[in-house]
């Protein structure tokens, strides 16, 4: 199992926008081959601020099978116009 890791830093103002269309890509990402299961968590100093934690089977269901897809391009539509700076994802496994 791989964990994906991003912080995402929402442009402020644009909180509940961003929480509806992250609502709306739910079933884009739950949907994907290797998809596990996922959290969004809300920073509650800085409240542009989320946690993304999502695990997959392999990294490569992510990276390859995830990023490469058509669905990957639905997701990026709803998501990425509310990043700045737009996140680093690291990915990480159980020792």
């Amino acid at each position: 199992m791989i964990r994906e890791a991003a912080m995402l830093y929402v442009k402020e103002g644009l909180e509940d926008e961003f929480e509806e269309a992250f609502r709306r890509a739910v079933p884009i990402i739950s949907g994907m081959k290797g998809y596990m299961t996922h959290s969004l968590s809300k920073c509650m100093e800085e409240t542009h601020k989320y946690l993304l934690l999502v695990e997959w089977e392999t990294l490569e269901d992510h990276t390859k099978g995830f990023r490469g897809s058509a669905e990957y391009q639905e997701w990026k539509a709803l998501l990425h116009r509310f990043y700045s700076p737009f996140p680093v994802v690291e990915h990480f496994q159980d020792v």
